[in-house]
């Protein structure tokens, strides 16, 4: 029942019950499920062979590792592939201290009906010292392993139960004379909804379970699943030291639920460091029952096991629903497929950092026999995927770093050489200008993306002030990775984190590129500019071409797993929906 930190305050923090349900990708799910990939596929010809199901995980007897504690458990679930290698699925979030933990992040996976698809999964316990890092970002090498299964994925979803439990392995897939534990993979189809309930819940006259302060209470709220058993689907913030304690908006998806009468377990914790969570009371009702508690404003009372009798003892406490809304939460591709366009931009380095044109080793040597280099790989592969999305193929196209024909360094140059316009057609209008501005610019420096960041931003303000908002901008930068300033481009993008913008940056070469990752905010915090303003959103992604190229992540998947969210981020912060015709307005129940 921890967050999605390993630390005491990411313990305290709400699972499960935000606005993530329709982005297309989970936070930790790196391989999960993603509109915008699909979508690619499907118009290339791909048709969809596969139904999602999400993967819930629990576990019991897990090895105690610490010393002064217990084990802080997170499962990475991986796709076995033919070769061996193994590809992650997504993560868990951190459960402090527990040997028993049910974990609430689900792993989102497409079961394909015709091939055999091995899993594995790996129980890690996450060192202490790496207390408020962000699970996507944790490297495993750093964590203790504590065991290990696999299976097939069919082989879970033929249970009659759909649940599989195994018995853990240490990594040369024996489970030794030491009891691992066990690991158990619930598998669910993954409901195709837009529907959505937020609602905020507070609780009276909770019953007090410390000594010398008030209970810290939370709620954790679990659905019934057809074997007849529980499992949970979100954890609401901590509340320290209160006995009437009112939590931050839930919202929970039909994805979540399923229909309005599938009765819930709704369970009040008063919050121990331990991890020994100590139960204050529980109730079942269905998201129907807690709409009639909104409409009726009435309360309804927890009650807790009697050992006694082996009755329910009804308590005092009670749960009541201060705010009941019915909403649709639509999904990236509800809003291309009716008419909304990603609009892209395309900025290219030419700082010396990149080594001379004419020689062999240089990132922007052309070859006489045609191979191409870093930069045109880049802009070939990543062309395919991004000029898909552009309805017009007009990209605008920049250079950076470079000394143009009249002598002077530029940080945002047209690359076409025009000075009447930046745009050229297609990714072959790329690579011609690309070629051509080789020829006629000098590699110079200092590397400075705020230029060009603060161009694209000026289309993306030219686009809300005439109030056309069906159009989202995409920068792309092909850099070797090598910042001058750092400050003066995070204070850029701070500065457009409020439009409807995303800076994709692609390293090429085999540069440090841990300057660039410091702009990708996948460390759970936003940037900040020199006076102190927060971004209001991350905005940025960050891809090594290296990795793409290896074969580590294909290039659709790399250049798309945030995109859908931070579409869905910015056109929610303005409560902008998909064109009306397309989607009939859904019926609400708001609170007055």
């Amino acid at each position: 029942m921890g967050g999605c930190f390993s630390d005491l305050k990411g313990g305290k923090e709400a699972v499960g019950g935000l606005h993530e349900a329709a982005t297309g990708t989970g936070r930790n799910n790196n391989g999960a499920h993603n509109d915008a990939v699909d979508f690619f596929y499907k118009t290339q010809g791909f048709q969809q062979m596969f139904t999602q199901v999400e993967l819930s995980l629990s576990a019991s007897n897990l090895l105690d590792r610490d010393i002064a504690s217990k084990s802080d458990p997170m499962v990475v679930a991986f796709a076995k592939k033919r070769d061996g290698k193994l590809e992650e699925l997504g993560r868990t979030e951190v459960i402090m201290n527990c040997l028993n933990p049910e974990w609430i992040q689900k792993i989102s996976v497409a079961f394909q009906f015709e091939i055999v698809q091995p899993l594995e999964f790996h129980v890690y316990d996450i060192d202490t010292k790496y207390h408020g890092v962000p699970t996507k970002t944790l490297k495993l090498g750093d964590q203790e392993f504590l065991g290990m299964a696999s299976c097939t994925l069919s082989e879970v979803v033929t249970k009659p139960s759909r649940s599989l439990t195994l018995r853990l392995q240490n990594k040369s897939g024996r489970g030794g004379l030491r009891n691992l534990g066990a690991i158990t993979i619930h598998a669910e189809e993954t409901v195709a909804s837009r529907s959505a309930v937020e609602m905020i819940l507070r609780c009276s006259h909770l019953d007090n379970k410390d000594v010398f302060s008030k209970s810290d209470p939370f709620l954790r709220i679990s659905k019934m699943v057809e074997s007849g058993g529980y499992i949970p689907i979100c954890k609401t913030e901590v509340i320290n030291d209160n006995l009437n304690p009112k939590w931050k908006p839930v919202c929970l998806s039909a994805q979540k639920f399923g229909n309005k009468d599938n009765p819930l377990v709704i369970e009040c914790f008063d919050f121990n460091s331990s991890g020994d969570h100590v139960l204050i009371g529980k109730l079942q009702k269905s998201v129907a029952d807690l709409e009639k508690l909104y409409k009726e404003r009435t309360g309804a009372n927890f009650v807790i096991p009697s050992t006694r009798h082996r009755q329910e003892k009804v308590l005092k406490g009670q749960l009541f629903v201060d705010q009941y809304c019915e909403k649709e939460q639509f999904s990236f591709i509800d809003y291309i497929s009716s008419g909304f366009e990603l609009n892209f931009m395309v900025a290219i380095d030419f700082t010396a950092s990149n080594g001379n044109p004419q020689h062999p080793d240089s990132l922007h040597y052309i070859d006489a026999y045609g191979r191409l280099n870093s930069y045109q790989k880049a802009i070939m592969e990543v062309g395919e995927v991004i000029q898909f999305y552009d309805s017009d193929r007009r990209f605008p196209a920049w250079g950076f770093g470079g000394k143009i024909p009249d002598g002077s360094v530029s940080h945002c140059f047209n690359l076409n050489g025009s000075p009447g316009g930046s745009e050229v057609v297609g990714v072959e209008g790329i690579m011609d200008a690309y070629a051509s501005a080789l020829r006629s610019v000098t590699l110079s420096g200092p590397t400075l993306f705020g230029s060009v960041i603060n161009m694209a931003a000026q289309m993306a303000v030219q686009s809300l002030t005439s109030h056309n908002n069906t159009k989202y901008y995409v920068l792309l930068i092909i850099t070797d990775g090598v910042v001058t300033d750092l400050q003066e481009t995070i204070n850029a993008l701070v500065k457009a984190s409020d439009l409807p913008l995303s800076i994709l940056i692609v390293g090429v070469g085999g540069a440090d590129f841990s300057s660039m990752e410091v702009l990708d905010a996948d460390n759970g915090r936003r940037l900040e500019s020199s006076t102190g303003r927060v971004a209001t959103r991350d905005m940025v992604q960050f891809v090594p071409m290296r990795e793409v190229q290896s074969g580590q992540i294909s290039v659709v998947q790399a250049l798309l797993e945030e995109l859908p969210e931070q579409f869905l981020s910015f056109m929610r912060s303005r409560d902008i929906k998909p064109l009306p015709s397309h989607f009939p307005q859904a019926s609400t129940s708001t609170m007055q």
